[in-house]
């Protein structure tokens, strides 16, 4: 295996992005859901734009290939798509809220190698530079072994209800740092 490396992601690489989230939520979460709790997820998923802007969104690459993205955030949103309602883009005091890790996704080839715990990592540690001590994230079911492995710890699960009625699981975590 090629060695990881990671840049920021611009405005440009939002059609990629898409694609791989795309495929990340069918063939890695999809597996672990129902039709309808899948059908939820692309609801509760998906590019958030304010990350590219703020330039805490990572790309990963092995060589030139890209294998996955996510980020970090210190703005009050905890998880979802530019789509997701009740979002808030207020941006949060490290003294007194956890910084946000946000839209991880990897390609299903590429899964389980690292990949995930570069994109934690990244974000742990630019919020740490920005005097957070605690990073919080909503895990969906295929990133929540991924998650306890790199130290987050279950606070609430919860029922995520789409505009629709349909619903999906997810794991609100957190860790200090």
């Amino acid at each position: 295996m090629k060695e990881l490396k990671h840049r920021i992601a611009t405005l440009d690489d939002i059609p990629a992005i898409k694609k791989l989230m795309k495929l990340s939520i069918n063939q890695l979460l999809g597996p672990l859901l129902t039709k309808d709790e899948l059908d939820a997820s692309f609801d509760s998923m998906g590019l958030d734009d304010q990350l590219i802007k703020d330039e805490t969104y990572f790309m990963i690459f092995s060589g030139d290939i890209f294998v996955g993205c996510g980020g970090w955030s210190n703005r009050e949103t905890l998880f979802g798509g530019n789509h997701t309602p009740n979002r808030d883009d207020k941006f949060l005091d490290p003294e007194t809220n956890s910084a946000r890790i946000r839209a991880m996704y990897t390609h299903p080839d590429w899964a389980r190698q690292g990949i995930g715990a570069l994109v934690i990592n990244l974000g742990e540690k630019a919020a740490k530079d920005l005097g957070f001590k605690t990073c919080e994230l909503m895990a969906t079911q295929s990133g929540l072994l991924l998650y306890q492995t790199q130290g987050y710890e279950r606070i609430e699960d919860i029922v995520y209800k789409t505009k629709t009625g349909k619903t999906v699981p997810m794991v609100r975590m957190e860790k200090q740092i």
